[in-house]
């Protein structure tokens, strides 16, 4: 079953600031990688990026978040595409979701992937035919 990653698990993983969700982030990453049984796309890399280096009390260094990316882009890589835009505007509209959850999702449905680890929907529900689990709850 492969799992898609969201970006505050990633984030979570890497901030000191919230010692559990960092444990239970990092946890998380050790099963999927090691499972291979995990998937991202470039849209969680670059807002995982934005925000370790910006926005987190302890920024990172760059260098060091490309060393965290070389070793992410192990899990399956779901790349973006025009038609990908396209079914995140439908699940925005149709959920009433922001586009970039809904990005997240089409992301994943195309990935065929059985759930998405996530802090940011709503635990429990299933769109379209993808479980959302929030790892923290």
């Amino acid at each position: 079953m492969t799992v898609f990653i969201d970006t505050n698990i990633l984030v979570y993983a890497y901030d000191t600031d919230d010692p559990l969700k960092q444990k239970i982030s990092q946890k998380i990453l050790e099963d999927t990688i090691q499972n291979e049984n995990g998937a991202i796309s470039p849209q969680i890399i670059g807002e995982f990026f934005v925000i370790v280096t910006r926005k987190i009390k302890n920024p990172m260094r760059v260098k060091d978040v490309l060393g965290i990316i070389d070793i992410l882009k192990t899990m399956r890589v779901v790349e973006l595409d025009f038609q990908l835009t396209v079914d995140a505007i439908k699940l925005h509209q149709k959920y009433l979701i922001s586009y970039w959850d809904g990005l997240v999702i089409a992301t994943a449905k195309f990935g065929e992937c059985a759930k998405i680890l996530s802090e940011d929907l709503q635990h429990g529900q299933i769109i379209d035919g993808i479980r959302i689990e929030n790892p923290y709850f």
